[in-house]
């Protein structure tokens, strides 16, 4: 039994969320409270799995609290955020700091929205409830990190995995992710150096936060880092984040590729899907492409990374001790997807060392 602690400024949001939670089976809410500092004595007497934190609250607001549990006494957490460009800052800064996901908040009709909403909120307190998590830092810092030098991985990975010679001379790199993700693909991100080949990333994510996250990333990495728009060019140098509630596909032009960005119906209930990038992606570039699957929950990706591998690419998934859910990764290696499994620590070296074979 999973056993959630609702926090909660609105009483309406606390009711509607126990009675989803509660009808769903495996999970209990064990309590409800109105602020951090109602919750922090139910915390320590009642020992949660899984708490769900309002952004917006008096006394003291959600980020400020979430910091101080993550510093102390780490749950994982699922952010409950207001669709607004403040929301989403505030919410991809909560991710950065420990929260394991988030759910936005319907702009009008509230507990009807939220109804509506049911599969996604018991999903992601189910995958919470399995996330692995690890102390922070009381106060963190979101500035960049210096680019760590990479020759003596590169040459370790080079070294280690026979990589057969490919026919084409346009190297390019997709990355699929879900729970834990957007911290996963910064930290790749951030020790890349800014001549890196193409990047195409698909994270699990609702339009309206993509932008914002290409945004920050593009501030903080030596790549450009931009949200997807049809016919962009994949090129050196340039990360594409795929645009929140639209697939991406890769296309081939020429030598080289550009993105495409399509509506459609959700794939594996995610609109974009990984599974959509990484078997556009065997068709387009075919042994070309590195891929890689991060951290997160379910089997999304798990298929287009059997293509992928059935092309000649090379794939690589994280591995457990370094992803907060390991079931996409689990699943592309059980279905035989996966060339290698790797830390994200080693991440940004395979990369690099896919670069080099085109050198």
């Amino acid at each position: 039994m999973i056993k959630v602690l609702i926090i909660d400024d609105s009483a309406l949001v606390r009711e509607s969320l126990k009675n989803i939670l509660n009808s769903a089976a495996g999970i209990q809410v064990i309590d409800t409270a109105a602020d951090p500092y109602f919750a922090r004595d139910k915390i320590k007497k009642l020992n949660p799995d899984v708490i769900t934190l309002d952004i917006e609250m008096p006394r003291m607001d959600g980020l400020t609290f979430l910091k101080k549990l993550m510093a102390y006494r780490p749950i994982p957490v699922i952010m409950v955020s207001s669709l607004t460009e403040r929301g989403a800052s505030i919410t991809l800064e909560a991710l950065r700091a420990g929260a394991v996901d988030f759910v936005t908040k319907p702009t009008s009709h509230v507990g009807d929205g939220l109804v509506e909403m049911s599969d996604e909120i018991v999903s992601k307190v189910r995958s919470a409830a399995q996330a692995k998590l690890r102390k922070k830092s009381a106060a963190p810092t979101f500035a960049a990190e210096p680019r760590v030098e990479q020759k003596v991985l590169i040459d370790q990975v080079l070294a280690a995995t026979p990589l057969k010679t490919p026919r084409g001379d346009t190297p390019v790199v997709c990355i699929g992710a879900s729970t834990g993700g957007t911290v996963a693909i910064e930290d790749i991100l951030l020790k890349l150096p800014g001549n890196t080949t193409g990047i195409v990333v698909v994270q699990h994510m609702p339009g309206g936060y993509t932008k914002m996250f290409a945004d920050r990333l593009d501030a903080i990495c030596e790549m450009e880092i931009v949200e997807a728009e049809s016919g962009m060019a994949v090129c050196p140098g340039r990360a594409i984040i795929a645009k929140g509630g639209y697939h991406l596909l890769l296309q081939r032009s020429g030598k080289g590729y550009y993105v495409d960005v399509k509506d459609g119906p959700p794939v594996n209930r995610h609109k974009p899907s990984v599974d959509v990038l990484f078997r556009s992606a065997a068709n387009a570039a075919g042994e070309n492409v590195l891929g890689l699957i991060l951290t997160g929950m379910g089997d999304d990706g798990a298929r287009g990374m059997v293509d992928l591998a059935s092309v000649g690419a090379y794939t690589v998934a994280q591995d457990e001790s370094s992803s907060v859910v390991f079931g996409m990764p689990h699943t592309a290696i059980e279905r035989g997807g996966v060339s290698r499994i790797l830390g994200l620590k080693e991440m940004p070296g395979i990369i690099l060392a896919h670069m080099k074979r085109f050198t």
